[in-house]
């Protein structure tokens, strides 16, 4: 197995074939452990030698140095630098010595993805796919700032927050089914409105509904490949039938949530001792009252996210019916999953199952087969993992493994992960040629800011297909499906 030199005596060493690993130095507790083939960990040590201003291998180094971390620093392969702790990052915290931090969670809280199958064939929606484009751009609001049609009261908004979709579901958006297939059916316990702000609320009274702007999106997709049959027969799927993903999060809310909190956890992280190495990279002990109160607030937030994404779903449906007159109920839940989210969890550390905080950044909880979580009808094969790749490339429906609990706390990558900034692809491509190039391809594109468009270049992002078959080969997913874009709304 290789060693690679990265400086002053650190050095990242090849354990498994795709797992590399950073042996503890100065204040690091626990190894840095990145999930990649030799061309990616040469890149990521590469950013280190020039010294960016962001580095995604120092920002998990910087994680391995919090108090109470457990077995390693985690980045996944479509890792990248993100505020304080890495995207594609995981971190697991004892909960005694333990701490949470807001950079392992992020301003938008409990961003993530639902898929949902319908009954339709390619067949049946390629002739009419302008139609329907029209509907999902007329009926799904998206864009910076934008607004759904559910308006609510703060009584009604602090409900939300503690209930999430099902709270939605009884104002008769979507299905009751729908809770079956959700990460924690839609809402996690503990929740508190009282450590919401009263503007984290009203910022999000009119956003209950909407796609937002930046990486999210909702996509008309086609199961283009099966890989794994069984799992494929217990989640619904065949090939070339219509899939609809919706990725968006808590909108204002959990943004709002993370700067009220940015002040608070400073001045814990100094109250307690925690060392601050980047600004966001603060947090409090878990047993603190400033802890316990953060959690409650991120609580809030992934049941706000939740609760959004259910009604996306719903408006989803009825531009299908009004469209192409598909009746609701053809259209379920096949998942939904978050991937910025810090939850407590039982897992295995040091051959005692025990709870622990999971934090997980830009990255995608990923049970195994027989985990006690999963639906009944997917526990046999493993939970999916919902992993959005681009407008011209595609995403990949995978299956959580028992290596995964093992080595990661029950967790995987997310997306394909950016290799370009916002910035950057800005300058760098024209939304114009973007939108010509893949209506070439196949791919109908409906945004709401040219923008918006041009920042989410293909080309912004790394190969979406390399980064899953890292993740498959180190044995931390399936491949169960994957599937292409037909039309992409975009903010």
């Amino acid at each position: 197995m290789k060693t690679l030199h990265i400086r002053d005596g650190l050095v990242a060493q090849q354990v498994e074939r795709f797992v590399w690993e950073i042996p503890p130095q100065g204040e690091m507790r626990v190894p840095g452990r990145i999930y990649t083939d030799t061309l990616g960990i040469k890149g990521l040590i590469e950013e280190v030698r020039q010294d960016k201003a962001w580095s995604a291998l120092d920002q998990v180094l910087n994680v391995a140095a919090l108090p109470g971390i457990l077995s390693a620093s985690l980045a996944m392969a479509d890792v990248h630098p993100g505020y304080g702790f890495p995207i594609g990052g995981v971190g697991a915290f004892d909960l005694q010595e333990g701490v949470i931090t807001l950079a392992g969670v992020g301003f938008d809280i409990n961003c993530g993805v639902r898929t949902l199958r319908t009954t339709l064939h390619r067949d049946e929606v390629e002739p009419q796919k302008e139609r329907l484009a029209d509907a999902l751009y007329r009926m799904v609001p998206a864009g910076l700032g934008s607004t759904g049609n559910l308006r609510l009261s703060l009584d009604e908004m602090d409900r939300l927050l503690v209930q999430g979709a099902q709270w939605v579901i009884r104002r008769g958006y979507g299905l009751p089914e729908d809770l079956d297939n959700i990460e924690d059916r839609g809402a996690v316990a503990g929740a508190d409105p009282e450590t919401v702000s009263r503007k984290a609320k009203e910022r999000e009274l009119e956003q209950i509904g909407s796609l937002g702007s930046g990486n999210h999106y909702l996509e008309v997709q086609w199961v283009q490949e099966i890989h794994d049959p069984e799992a494929a027969d217990a989640y619904g799927l065949y090939p070339e039938q219509i899939l609809i993903s919706i990725h968006s999060g808590s909108r204002a809310l959990g943004h709002q949530i993370g700067r009220d909190y940015l002040k608070v956890l400073d001045a814990a992280s100094k109250k307690y001792g925690i060392p601050i190495r980047e600004r966001d990279l603060v947090g409090a002990p878990y047993d603190s009252p400033e802890g316990r109160r953060y959690l409650a607030a991120v609580r809030c937030g992934i049941n706000g996210a939740f609760a959004n994404r259910q009604a996306l779903a719903h408006l989803a449906r009825e531009a299908f019916h009004q469209a192409l007159k598909v009746r609701p109920d053809r259209i379920s839940t096949l998942y939904e999953v978050g991937h910025n989210t810090a939850k407590v969890e039982e897992h295995e550390v040091a051959g005692t199952r025990q709870p622990v905080l999971v934090h997980r950044k830009g990255a995608t909880r990923a049970f195994g087969p027989g985990h006690p979580d999963l639906p009944p009808a997917y526990r046999e094969v493993g939970q999916p993992v919902l992993v959005g790749g681009t407008m011209g490339t595609g995403s990949w429906i995978l299956a959580g493994t028992q290596k995964a609990e093992a080595q990661t706390f029950g967790s995987a990558l997310h997306g394909a992960g950016r290799i370009l900034s916002r910035r950057q692809a800005a300058k760098q491509f024209r939304s114009d040629s973007i939108v010509e190039e893949l209506g070439r391809l196949g791919t109908l594109v409906r945004g709401h800011s040219r923008k918006g468009i041009a920042q989410e270049a293909p080309g912004a992002y790394k190969d979406v297909d390399r980064v899953v078959e890292i993740m498959t080969r180190a044995g931390i997913v399936r491949t169960v499906a994957r599937v292409r874009p037909l039309i992409c709304i975009k903010g």
